[in-house]
């Protein structure tokens, strides 16, 4: 009796390499963890809810920087439009099933409120000295950076805006030095609150329609 021959398996395509295949797999695994590392349900409209807190803000706060409607209205408003905003971004996480992890969650604190601590110990500090001239300027630094930083998780908008808010708070930090001999103090003051007013107030109102329009809600 002859042997009989091997079966052989007829293959319409050869069969992938390894190292094709290692790629496919080292791209799956990178994009699950950009896709677990990102938050994208940031609320757009939480932010224009901060715009208008500040607007109201301005419209109370007077522009004598030292006094103490000035500071309390600003600080008042910081800690509401925050509020609100968390709020507001946590329903939108809940409509849109966008799940935040424990690890996410941490590096969303550990990227956002470094900065805003500083800010928050420069103001302290500030006060005490009396240089008051100086808070519109760190404040709107200050919170861009945190954005900026908190902004690498999110959307690629976000990091614009923290930058826009940097931009704002050089220009007033510069703004009371470059004008210390041609404005009067009362001017400078009021210089510096309309930049208050066009930072927080604007650039959230902006920035928040441009968000909810892109990323629904």
């Amino acid at each position: 009796m002859s042997a009989k021959p091997p079966l052989r398996l007829e293959r319409d395509e050869p069969p992938p390499r390894l190292s094709d295949r290692a790629f496919d797999n080292l791209r799956f695994i990178r994009e699950t963890m950009e896709s677990a590392g990102t938050f994208t349900a940031l609320s757009g409209k939480g932010i224009v809810g901060s715009g208008i807190i500040a607007l109201f803000a301005y419209s109370i706060a007077g522009h004598e920087l030292s006094s103490p409607r000035w500071i309390i209205s600003w600080i008042a408003a910081a800690a509401l439009a925050f509020a609100q905003s968390a709020i507001a971004t946590w329903r939108k996480a809940r409509a849109t099933d966008t799940a935040v992890s424990a690890a996410l969650a941490r590096k969303l604190a550990l990227a956002f409120f470094p900065s805003l601590v500083a800010g928050a110990v420069f103001t302290a500090v500030a006060l005490r000295a009396g240089w008051f001239v100086a808070l519109p300027g760190v404040w709107l630094i200050m919170y861009g950076a945190a954005v900026m930083a908190g902004g690498a998780l999110s959307t690629p908008i976000i990091p614009v805006m923290g930058a826009s808010f940097m931009a704002m708070g050089a220009l007033a930090l510069a703004a009371p030095v470059a004008l210390a001999t041609a404005w009067t103090e009362a001017s400078r003051a009021e210089l510096l609150s309309a930049l208050m007013a066009l930072g927080f107030g604007g650039l959230h109102l902006g920035f928040g329609l441009l968000i909810s329009r892109r990323y629904g809600g």
